[in-house]
Protein backbone atom coordinates (compact mmCIF):
# COMPACT_ATOMS: atom_id res chain seq x y z
CA UNK A 1 0.00 0.00 0.00
CA UNK A 2 1.38 3.40 -0.97
CA UNK A 3 2.42 5.69 1.86
CA UNK A 4 1.43 9.33 2.03
CA UNK A 5 4.32 11.78 2.12
CA UNK A 6 3.15 13.01 5.52
CA UNK A 7 3.57 9.45 6.88
CA UNK A 8 7.32 9.35 6.16
CA UNK A 9 9.57 9.91 9.18
CA UNK A 10 10.89 13.50 9.30
CA UNK A 11 14.49 12.22 9.18
CA UNK A 12 13.72 10.46 5.89
CA UNK A 13 12.16 13.58 4.40
CA UNK A 14 15.18 15.67 5.37
CA UNK A 15 17.55 13.17 3.76
CA UNK A 16 15.41 13.03 0.60
CA UNK A 17 15.56 16.84 0.39
CA UNK A 18 19.36 16.78 0.63
CA UNK A 19 19.61 14.07 -2.03
CA UNK A 20 17.55 16.05 -4.55
CA UNK A 21 20.62 18.29 -4.94
CA UNK A 22 18.30 21.26 -5.58
CA UNK A 23 18.77 24.85 -4.55
CA UNK A 24 15.45 25.87 -3.03
CA UNK A 25 14.06 28.22 -0.43
CA UNK A 26 10.80 28.35 1.54
CA UNK A 27 9.41 31.64 2.90
CA UNK A 28 6.35 32.62 4.94
CA UNK A 29 3.70 35.19 3.97
CA UNK A 30 5.98 38.00 5.14
CA UNK A 31 8.83 36.87 2.87
CA UNK A 32 10.93 35.61 5.81
CA UNK A 33 13.03 32.50 5.23
CA UNK A 34 11.73 29.32 6.87
CA UNK A 35 14.09 26.89 5.13
CA UNK A 36 17.09 27.07 2.78
CA UNK A 37 18.45 23.85 1.25
CA UNK A 38 22.02 22.82 1.96
CA UNK A 39 22.98 23.20 -1.71
CA UNK A 40 21.56 26.74 -1.75
CA UNK A 41 23.36 27.60 1.51
CA UNK A 42 26.66 26.53 -0.03
CA UNK A 43 25.99 28.58 -3.17
CA UNK A 44 25.17 31.67 -1.10
CA UNK A 45 28.05 31.07 1.30
CA UNK A 46 25.76 31.07 4.33
CA UNK A 47 24.22 28.61 6.80
CA UNK A 48 20.65 27.58 7.50
CA UNK A 49 20.90 29.00 11.02
CA UNK A 50 22.08 32.38 9.72
CA UNK A 51 19.40 32.58 7.02
CA UNK A 52 16.25 31.46 8.86
CA UNK A 53 14.05 34.33 10.01
CA UNK A 54 15.67 36.93 7.77
CA UNK A 55 13.83 38.70 4.93
CA UNK A 56 14.61 36.72 1.78
CA UNK A 57 15.72 39.91 -0.03
CA UNK A 58 18.57 40.28 2.49
CA UNK A 59 19.88 36.77 1.81
CA UNK A 60 19.14 36.15 -1.89
CA UNK A 61 20.02 38.83 -4.43
CA UNK A 62 17.20 40.09 -6.70
CA UNK A 63 14.69 37.76 -5.05
CA UNK A 64 10.97 38.03 -5.81
CA UNK A 65 9.94 35.38 -3.31
CA UNK A 66 8.34 37.95 -1.01
CA UNK A 67 6.12 39.09 -3.90
CA UNK A 68 4.93 35.57 -4.78
CA UNK A 69 4.28 34.88 -1.08
CA UNK A 70 2.04 37.94 -0.98
CA UNK A 71 0.27 37.74 -4.36
CA UNK A 72 -0.09 33.96 -4.68
CA UNK A 73 0.93 34.11 -8.36
CA UNK A 74 3.56 31.64 -9.57
CA UNK A 75 6.53 32.71 -11.71
CA UNK A 76 8.09 30.01 -13.88
CA UNK A 77 11.53 30.05 -15.55
CA UNK A 78 12.34 33.63 -14.63
CA UNK A 79 15.85 34.98 -15.13
CA UNK A 80 17.58 35.95 -11.89
CA UNK A 81 21.16 37.08 -11.31
CA UNK A 82 22.60 35.83 -8.01
CA UNK A 83 26.19 36.45 -6.92
CA UNK A 84 27.24 37.21 -10.49
CA UNK A 85 25.65 34.03 -11.90
CA UNK A 86 22.63 34.02 -14.20
CA UNK A 87 20.11 31.50 -12.89
CA UNK A 88 16.72 30.21 -14.01
CA UNK A 89 14.32 30.71 -11.10
CA UNK A 90 10.84 29.32 -10.53
CA UNK A 91 8.64 30.48 -7.66
CA UNK A 92 5.46 28.78 -6.45
CA UNK A 93 2.88 29.94 -3.89
CA UNK A 94 2.21 27.50 -1.04
CA UNK A 95 -1.42 26.91 -0.08
CA UNK A 96 -2.58 24.93 2.96
CA UNK A 97 -6.32 24.20 3.18
CA UNK A 98 -6.88 26.88 0.56
CA UNK A 99 -4.98 29.55 2.50
CA UNK A 100 -1.82 31.18 1.13
CA UNK A 101 0.90 30.50 3.72
CA UNK A 102 4.12 31.28 1.86
CA UNK A 103 6.14 30.34 -1.22
CA UNK A 104 8.70 27.85 -2.51
CA UNK A 105 11.45 28.89 -4.90
CA UNK A 106 14.06 26.96 -6.87
CA UNK A 107 17.04 28.08 -8.96
CA UNK A 108 19.12 26.16 -11.50
CA UNK A 109 21.88 27.03 -13.95
CA UNK A 110 20.69 27.39 -17.58
CA UNK A 111 20.79 24.19 -19.67
CA UNK A 112 20.65 23.73 -23.47
CA UNK A 113 16.93 22.98 -23.08
CA UNK A 114 16.07 26.34 -21.56
CA UNK A 115 18.84 28.37 -23.21
CA UNK A 116 16.60 29.47 -26.10
CA UNK A 117 13.94 30.66 -23.66
CA UNK A 118 16.67 32.48 -21.74
CA UNK A 119 17.87 34.24 -24.93
CA UNK A 120 14.30 35.29 -25.76
CA UNK A 121 13.88 36.79 -22.30
CA UNK A 122 17.15 38.67 -22.62
CA UNK A 123 15.93 40.11 -25.93
CA UNK A 124 12.75 41.28 -24.22
CA UNK A 125 14.80 42.88 -21.45
CA UNK A 126 16.89 44.70 -24.06
CA UNK A 127 13.67 46.00 -25.63
CA UNK A 128 12.55 47.29 -22.23
CA UNK A 129 15.94 48.92 -21.68
CA UNK A 130 15.72 50.70 -25.02
CA UNK A 131 12.22 51.88 -24.11
CA UNK A 132 13.49 53.54 -20.94
CA UNK A 133 16.50 55.05 -22.68
CA UNK A 134 14.25 56.82 -25.16
CA UNK A 135 11.64 58.01 -22.67
CA UNK A 136 12.37 61.54 -21.47
CA UNK A 137 10.36 60.97 -18.34
CA UNK A 138 12.57 58.08 -17.28
CA UNK A 139 15.82 59.69 -18.37
CA UNK A 140 15.27 62.90 -16.44
CA UNK A 141 12.90 61.99 -13.61
CA UNK A 142 14.56 60.79 -10.42
CA UNK A 143 13.01 58.22 -8.14
CA UNK A 144 9.90 59.85 -6.70
CA UNK A 145 8.95 58.88 -3.15
CA UNK A 146 6.28 60.10 -0.77
CA UNK A 147 8.90 62.45 0.68
CA UNK A 148 8.71 64.36 -2.62
CA UNK A 149 4.98 64.99 -2.15
CA UNK A 150 5.07 68.26 -0.25
CA UNK A 151 2.17 69.60 1.79
CA UNK A 152 0.74 69.87 5.29
CA UNK A 153 -2.90 70.78 4.67
CA UNK A 154 -5.43 68.25 6.04
CA UNK A 155 -6.94 67.55 2.60
CA UNK A 156 -3.56 66.82 1.04
CA UNK A 157 -2.32 64.72 3.96
CA UNK A 158 -5.49 62.62 3.81
CA UNK A 159 -4.83 61.80 0.14
CA UNK A 160 -1.14 61.13 0.79
CA UNK A 161 -1.87 58.84 3.74
CA UNK A 162 -4.35 56.81 1.67
CA UNK A 163 -1.82 56.48 -1.17
CA UNK A 164 0.85 55.21 1.23
CA UNK A 165 -1.58 52.76 2.81
CA UNK A 166 -2.59 51.11 -0.49
CA UNK A 167 0.88 51.03 -2.09
CA UNK A 168 1.45 47.32 -1.45
CA UNK A 169 -1.98 46.32 -2.70
CA UNK A 170 -2.48 45.04 -6.25
CA UNK A 171 -5.90 46.67 -6.55
CA UNK A 172 -6.48 49.26 -9.27
CA UNK A 173 -6.23 52.92 -8.28
CA UNK A 174 -8.01 55.91 -9.81
CA UNK A 175 -6.34 59.25 -9.09
CA UNK A 176 -8.46 62.32 -9.80
CA UNK A 177 -7.64 66.00 -9.64
CA UNK A 178 -7.32 69.10 -11.75
CA UNK A 179 -4.49 69.48 -14.26
CA UNK A 180 -1.19 70.23 -12.59
CA UNK A 181 -2.02 68.82 -9.15
CA UNK A 182 0.64 66.08 -9.34
CA UNK A 183 -1.30 62.93 -10.25
CA UNK A 184 1.68 61.28 -11.97
CA UNK A 185 3.95 62.07 -9.00
CA UNK A 186 1.47 60.26 -6.76
CA UNK A 187 1.50 57.29 -9.15
CA UNK A 188 5.32 57.18 -9.14
CA UNK A 189 5.43 57.34 -5.33
CA UNK A 190 2.90 54.49 -5.02
CA UNK A 191 4.89 52.33 -7.45
CA UNK A 192 8.21 53.01 -5.74
CA UNK A 193 6.71 52.10 -2.36
CA UNK A 194 5.18 48.86 -3.68
CA UNK A 195 6.51 45.33 -4.04
CA UNK A 196 6.77 46.06 -7.77
CA UNK A 197 9.30 48.87 -7.28
CA UNK A 198 12.14 46.95 -8.98
CA UNK A 199 10.07 46.45 -12.12
CA UNK A 200 8.94 48.89 -14.83
CA UNK A 201 6.71 51.90 -14.26
CA UNK A 202 5.25 52.63 -17.69
CA UNK A 203 3.28 55.88 -18.15
CA UNK A 204 0.82 56.17 -21.03
CA UNK A 205 -0.91 59.40 -21.99
CA UNK A 206 -4.24 58.19 -23.35
CA UNK A 207 -4.90 61.59 -24.91
CA UNK A 208 -1.69 61.54 -26.95
CA UNK A 209 -2.07 58.25 -28.86
CA UNK A 210 -4.14 58.26 -32.09
CA UNK A 211 -7.16 55.97 -31.82
CA UNK A 212 -6.03 53.80 -34.77
CA UNK A 213 -2.71 53.08 -33.00
CA UNK A 214 -4.09 52.43 -29.52
CA UNK A 215 -4.31 48.65 -29.74
CA UNK A 216 -0.84 48.16 -31.26
CA UNK A 217 0.74 50.61 -28.80
CA UNK A 218 -0.86 49.10 -25.70
CA UNK A 219 -0.76 45.41 -26.63
CA UNK A 220 1.99 45.27 -29.28
CA UNK A 221 1.94 43.50 -32.63
CA UNK A 222 3.54 40.59 -34.46
CA UNK A 223 5.56 40.80 -37.65
CA UNK A 224 3.30 41.12 -40.68
CA UNK A 225 0.26 42.11 -38.60
CA UNK A 226 -0.38 45.12 -40.83
CA UNK A 227 1.27 47.20 -43.54
CA UNK A 228 4.26 49.00 -42.09
CA UNK A 229 4.66 46.66 -39.12
CA UNK A 230 8.27 46.40 -37.95
CA UNK A 231 10.22 43.28 -38.69
CA UNK A 232 10.12 41.07 -35.62
CA UNK A 233 7.06 42.89 -34.27
CA UNK A 234 6.95 45.18 -31.29
CA UNK A 235 6.15 44.79 -27.62
CA UNK A 236 3.24 46.84 -26.32
CA UNK A 237 3.25 48.96 -23.19
CA UNK A 238 1.45 46.28 -21.17
CA UNK A 239 4.07 43.65 -21.94
CA UNK A 240 6.88 46.11 -21.18
CA UNK A 241 5.23 46.80 -17.81
CA UNK A 242 4.95 43.11 -16.90
CA UNK A 243 5.43 42.59 -13.13
CA UNK A 244 5.40 46.36 -12.72
CA UNK A 245 2.92 49.23 -12.87
CA UNK A 246 1.18 50.77 -15.86
CA UNK A 247 0.00 54.36 -15.44
CA UNK A 248 -2.94 55.31 -17.66
CA UNK A 249 -2.93 59.10 -17.58
CA UNK A 250 -5.92 61.01 -19.00
CA UNK A 251 -7.98 57.80 -18.84
CA UNK A 252 -11.08 59.89 -19.57
CA UNK A 253 -9.76 60.35 -23.12
CA UNK A 254 -9.50 56.61 -23.79
CA UNK A 255 -11.47 55.87 -27.00
CA UNK A 256 -14.75 54.08 -26.29
CA UNK A 257 -13.76 51.31 -28.72
CA UNK A 258 -10.66 50.56 -26.61
CA UNK A 259 -12.45 50.59 -23.27
CA UNK A 260 -13.86 47.07 -23.71
CA UNK A 261 -10.41 45.73 -24.65
CA UNK A 262 -8.82 47.32 -21.58
CA UNK A 263 -11.62 45.86 -19.45
CA UNK A 264 -10.86 42.38 -20.81
CA UNK A 265 -7.19 42.75 -19.85
CA UNK A 266 -8.16 43.76 -16.31
CA UNK A 267 -10.58 40.86 -15.99
CA UNK A 268 -8.46 38.10 -17.53
CA UNK A 269 -4.88 39.24 -16.94
CA UNK A 270 -4.01 38.51 -20.57
CA UNK A 271 -3.26 40.53 -23.70
CA UNK A 272 -3.43 39.59 -27.37
CA UNK A 273 -0.97 41.49 -29.59
CA UNK A 274 -2.24 42.49 -33.02
CA UNK A 275 -1.70 39.55 -35.38
CA UNK A 276 -1.12 37.04 -32.56
CA UNK A 277 -3.00 33.74 -32.39
CA UNK A 278 -2.59 33.26 -28.65
CA UNK A 279 -3.01 35.43 -25.61
CA UNK A 280 -0.05 36.37 -23.39
CA UNK A 281 -0.46 36.35 -19.58
CA UNK A 282 0.61 39.59 -17.94
CA UNK A 283 0.93 40.73 -14.35
CA UNK A 284 0.59 44.50 -13.98
CA UNK A 285 -0.88 46.90 -11.47
CA UNK A 286 -3.13 49.56 -12.98
CA UNK A 287 -3.06 53.16 -11.82
CA UNK A 288 -5.30 55.48 -13.83
CA UNK A 289 -5.66 59.25 -13.59
CA UNK A 290 -7.97 61.89 -14.97
CA UNK A 291 -9.11 65.48 -14.51
CA UNK A 292 -12.57 64.56 -15.78
CA UNK A 293 -15.65 63.42 -13.87
CA UNK A 294 -15.81 59.77 -14.93
CA UNK A 295 -19.04 59.15 -13.00
CA UNK A 296 -20.69 61.89 -15.06
CA UNK A 297 -19.20 60.38 -18.24
CA UNK A 298 -20.74 57.04 -17.25
CA UNK A 299 -24.15 58.74 -16.96
CA UNK A 300 -23.62 60.27 -20.41
CA UNK A 301 -22.63 56.86 -21.83
CA UNK A 302 -19.20 58.14 -22.88
CA UNK A 303 -17.35 55.88 -20.42
CA UNK A 304 -18.12 52.23 -19.68
CA UNK A 305 -19.63 51.67 -16.26
CA UNK A 306 -18.00 48.24 -15.82
CA UNK A 307 -14.55 49.66 -16.65
CA UNK A 308 -15.15 52.57 -14.27
CA UNK A 309 -15.78 50.18 -11.38
CA UNK A 310 -12.75 48.08 -12.32
CA UNK A 311 -10.50 51.15 -12.23
CA UNK A 312 -12.12 52.89 -9.27
CA UNK A 313 -11.38 50.23 -6.65
CA UNK A 314 -9.32 52.75 -4.69
CA UNK A 315 -10.05 56.42 -5.34
CA UNK A 316 -7.48 59.08 -4.45
CA UNK A 317 -8.49 62.70 -4.99
CA UNK A 318 -5.75 65.34 -5.00
CA UNK A 319 -7.02 68.77 -3.90
CA UNK A 320 -6.31 71.84 -6.07
CA UNK A 321 -3.79 74.41 -4.83
CA UNK A 322 -6.49 77.00 -4.10
CA UNK A 323 -7.94 74.62 -1.48
CA UNK A 324 -4.58 74.18 0.26
CA UNK A 325 -3.34 77.77 0.51
CA UNK A 326 -1.31 76.91 3.61
CA UNK A 327 0.87 74.69 1.40
CA UNK A 328 1.73 77.32 -1.22
CA UNK A 329 4.84 78.75 0.43
CA UNK A 330 6.02 75.26 1.42
CA UNK A 331 5.68 74.01 -2.16
CA UNK A 332 7.24 77.20 -3.57
CA UNK A 333 10.31 76.74 -1.35
CA UNK A 334 10.58 73.08 -2.39
CA UNK A 335 10.34 73.97 -6.09
CA UNK A 336 12.86 76.79 -5.66
CA UNK A 337 15.45 74.38 -4.21
CA UNK A 338 14.87 72.08 -7.18
CA UNK A 339 15.26 74.96 -9.66
CA UNK A 340 18.45 76.13 -7.93
CA UNK A 341 20.09 72.81 -8.82
CA UNK A 342 18.95 73.04 -12.44
CA UNK A 343 20.12 76.66 -12.88
CA UNK A 344 23.23 76.38 -10.67
CA UNK A 345 21.96 78.98 -8.20
CA UNK A 346 22.17 79.05 -4.43
CA UNK A 347 20.46 80.97 -1.62
CA UNK A 348 17.56 82.35 -3.67
CA UNK A 349 14.71 83.78 -1.54
CA UNK A 350 11.30 85.44 -1.95
CA UNK A 351 10.42 89.01 -0.96
CA UNK A 352 7.45 89.45 1.38
CA UNK A 353 5.43 91.02 -1.44
CA UNK A 354 6.03 87.98 -3.68
CA UNK A 355 4.94 85.59 -0.91
CA UNK A 356 1.68 87.57 -0.56
CA UNK A 357 1.08 87.40 -4.31
CA UNK A 358 1.70 83.65 -4.40
CA UNK A 359 -0.68 83.05 -1.50
CA UNK A 360 -3.44 85.25 -2.94
CA UNK A 361 -3.40 83.86 -6.49
CA UNK A 362 -6.04 81.21 -7.29
CA UNK A 363 -3.62 79.00 -9.30
CA UNK A 364 -5.93 77.53 -11.97
CA UNK A 365 -2.90 75.59 -13.27
CA UNK A 366 -2.05 74.36 -9.76
CA UNK A 367 1.49 73.21 -8.90
CA UNK A 368 2.49 73.08 -12.57
CA UNK A 369 1.60 76.78 -12.95
CA UNK A 370 3.48 77.64 -9.75
CA UNK A 371 6.59 75.85 -11.02
CA UNK A 372 6.27 77.68 -14.34
CA UNK A 373 6.08 81.06 -12.54
CA UNK A 374 9.14 80.28 -10.43
CA UNK A 375 11.17 79.02 -13.39
CA UNK A 376 10.37 82.23 -15.24
CA UNK A 377 11.42 84.28 -12.21
CA UNK A 378 14.75 82.52 -11.72
CA UNK A 379 15.55 82.98 -15.43
CA UNK A 380 15.26 86.77 -15.22
CA UNK A 381 16.71 87.09 -11.71
CA UNK A 382 19.90 89.15 -11.33
CA UNK A 383 20.52 88.82 -7.59
CA UNK A 384 19.30 86.26 -5.07
CA UNK A 385 15.91 87.75 -4.16
CA UNK A 386 12.78 87.21 -6.23
CA UNK A 387 10.77 90.44 -6.34
CA UNK A 388 7.37 91.26 -7.84
CA UNK A 389 9.10 92.59 -10.97
CA UNK A 390 10.38 89.05 -11.69
CA UNK A 391 6.85 87.60 -11.79
CA UNK A 392 4.85 87.16 -15.02
CA UNK A 393 2.86 90.16 -16.23
CA UNK A 394 -0.55 88.68 -15.37
CA UNK A 395 0.44 88.45 -11.69
CA UNK A 396 1.97 91.95 -11.68
CA UNK A 397 -1.23 93.38 -13.23
CA UNK A 398 -3.25 92.08 -10.28
CA UNK A 399 -0.92 93.90 -7.86
CA UNK A 400 -1.12 97.13 -9.88
CA UNK A 401 -4.92 96.98 -9.82
CA UNK A 402 -4.97 96.44 -6.05
CA UNK A 403 -2.56 99.33 -5.52
CA UNK A 404 -4.70 101.64 -7.67
CA UNK A 405 -7.77 100.76 -5.61
CA UNK A 406 -5.87 101.51 -2.38
CA UNK A 407 -4.72 104.90 -3.72
CA UNK A 408 -8.26 105.84 -4.81
CA UNK A 409 -9.61 104.76 -1.43
CA UNK A 410 -7.02 106.85 0.43
CA UNK A 411 -7.76 109.96 -1.67
CA UNK A 412 -11.52 109.80 -1.06
CA UNK A 413 -12.59 111.42 2.26
CA UNK A 414 -16.23 110.86 3.26
CA UNK A 415 -18.01 113.58 5.29
CA UNK A 416 -18.07 112.83 9.02
CA UNK A 417 -21.88 112.96 9.17
CA UNK A 418 -22.21 110.21 6.54
CA UNK A 419 -19.54 108.09 8.22
CA UNK A 420 -21.37 108.32 11.57
CA UNK A 421 -24.73 107.53 9.94
CA UNK A 422 -23.32 104.37 8.30
CA UNK A 423 -21.83 103.23 11.61
CA UNK A 424 -25.09 103.82 13.51
CA UNK A 425 -27.10 101.95 10.88
CA UNK A 426 -24.77 98.93 11.02
CA UNK A 427 -24.89 98.97 14.85
CA UNK A 428 -28.72 98.92 14.83
CA UNK A 429 -28.78 96.03 12.33
CA UNK A 430 -26.35 94.02 14.45
CA UNK A 431 -28.26 94.74 17.71
CA UNK A 432 -31.57 93.68 16.17
CA UNK A 433 -29.98 90.47 14.93
CA UNK A 434 -28.63 89.62 18.39
CA UNK A 435 -31.98 90.57 20.01
CA UNK A 436 -33.82 88.48 17.40
CA UNK A 437 -35.87 91.51 16.26
CA UNK A 438 -36.86 92.75 19.73
CA UNK A 439 -36.41 96.54 19.46
CA UNK A 440 -36.58 97.21 23.21
CA UNK A 441 -33.85 94.62 23.81
CA UNK A 442 -31.81 96.07 20.93
CA UNK A 443 -32.01 99.56 22.48
CA UNK A 444 -30.69 98.15 25.77
CA UNK A 445 -27.79 96.46 23.94
CA UNK A 446 -26.87 99.79 22.31
CA UNK A 447 -27.16 101.69 25.61
CA UNK A 448 -29.72 104.19 24.33
CA UNK A 449 -33.30 105.00 25.29
CA UNK A 450 -36.29 103.43 23.60
CA UNK A 451 -37.28 106.82 22.13
CA UNK A 452 -33.80 107.46 20.68
CA UNK A 453 -33.72 103.94 19.19
CA UNK A 454 -37.12 104.40 17.48
CA UNK A 455 -36.11 107.83 16.13
CA UNK A 456 -32.91 106.45 14.58
CA UNK A 457 -34.67 103.33 13.31
CA UNK A 458 -37.25 105.52 11.57
CA UNK A 459 -34.46 107.73 10.13
CA UNK A 460 -32.45 104.86 8.61
CA UNK A 461 -35.10 102.29 7.68
CA UNK A 462 -38.31 104.19 6.82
Amino acid sequence: MAMKLSEFPSAWLEEIIHLTNERFVIVNRNGEILYLSQKYCEFLNTTLEAAVGKPVSEVIENSRMQIVAKTGKEEISDIQEINGSVMVASRYPLFVNGELVGALGTVVFPTPDNLREYINKIQLLVTELNYYRTKDGHRAKGKVTFANLVGESPLFLESKKLAEKVSNSDSSILITGESGTGKELFAHAIHNRSLRANFPFVPINCAAIPEELFESELFGYYEGAFTGAKRGGKKGFFEIANHGTIFLDEIGDLPFSMQSKLLRVLQEGEIQPVGAQKRIPIDVRIIAATNKDLSEMVKNSSFRQDLYYRLNVIHIEIPPLRKRKEDIQLIANHLLRKLEKIFYRKGVTFSEEVVKVLKNHTWPGNVRELENVLERAINVLDGNRIEVVHLPLYLRDVISKENREIIVDEQFIEPLKETIAKSEKQAIIKALKVAKGNKLEAAKLLGISKTTFYDKYKMYFS
